[in-house]
């Protein structure tokens, strides 16, 4: 996968809490899965998984007295406002993902019906032109997302922690890397949604060094990027020119099934980072109204 943003290390003293602990073992597995893992849709919902686990540390963290105390004692540093900040930033970036996810299941669907009931050359035309322009619409806003997300990269822990205590200068720590590493797994999901259409089945290496230019993979080869989405276009653009033969019809069957499942997964797995990215925002609110 090309690394939508720079790897980021989390240095804790050596005498840190278990829940402290815990969190820097959930960062260290999904940063082995950042650096490793291509940009499918089965790797990003496992990545999303993993920020699941990452969420239940980080309420256990947020949830202890010692934290509380040390986060109410400097409720007026700037830290702490660019935190809920960047808590804001990250509720919208997921609600406008979800937004996108949820259409584009939709359009899916639609055009898995329209091909199993094959009730006709013009039903069939119309949902192919609505699936492609519902992908040319989700290339648009993710490409969209991915410039807001750059930004809130840019601004993240712009602040420095000066001379905070222990406690509280963990916590920020940990508040950090986990809001960079939500932001890694949201560049992630969005830049395989930014896959352009294909319209014709063009040979790997001239699909590499296309993506090349654009700047989306890096010098490895990473056809396995958009290779879910190619054999769809393709199969469809056939169907499309009457020159599908029952091979292709059960490719874009197979490939529009797998399709569904995969995005019924991430929709499933950004409801729960949701439901997790609120309750971290109101654990701070709670926190330093107190």
């Amino acid at each position: 996968m090309a690394n939508p943003c720079h790897v980021r290390s989390i240095s804790l003293p050596s005498r840190s809490h278990p829940t402290t602990l815990k969190i820097q073992e959930e960062l260290y597995k999904l940063r082995k899965w950042e650096a490793s893992s291509t940009s499918t849709l089965g790797t990003i919902h496992n990545g999303l998984s993993g920020m699941e686990e990452l969420y239940k540390c980080l309420d256990d963290l947020l949830s202890l007295q010692s934290t509380q105390q040390a986060i109410s004692h400097h409720q007026h540093e700037k830290w702490v406002e660019e935190l809920l900040d960047e808590s804001v930033s990250l509720l919208d970036v997921c609600c406008n993902t979800r937004d996108v996810i949820s259409q584009f299941k939709e359009n899916v669907g639609d055009l898995q019906s329209a091909l199993r009931r094959r009730k006709g050359d013009l039903c069939i035309e119309s949902s192919i032109n609505n699936y492609i322009r519902s992908r040319k619409k989700m290339n648009k806003d993710a490409k969209k997302l991915l410039a807001a997300m750059k930004k809130m990269d840019n601004k993240a822990g712009a602040s420095p922690l000066l001379d905070q205590n222990h406690q509280l200068s963990t916590v920020i720590r940990v508040l950090r890397d986990v809001n960079a590493m939500s932001i890694s797994i949201f560049q992630s999901l969005v830049l395989f949604l930014s896959t352009p259409v294909l319209k014709s089945k063009p040979s790997r290496w001239s699909l590499v060094s296309k993506f090349m230019q654009k700047g989306v993979v890096s010098c490895e080869e990473k056809h396995e990027n958009v290779e879910e989405l190619e054999n769809i276009d393709f199969a469809l653009s056939k169907i499309s020119s009457d020159r599908a033969d029952l091979e292709t019809m059960q490719i874009a069957h197979k490939g529009l099934g797998a399709l569904e499942v995969s995005i019924e997964g991430l929709d499933n797995g950004l409801e729960c980072m949701f439901r997790d990215l609120i309750k971290t925002r109101a654990s701070l609110l709670n926190i330093i109204s107190h």
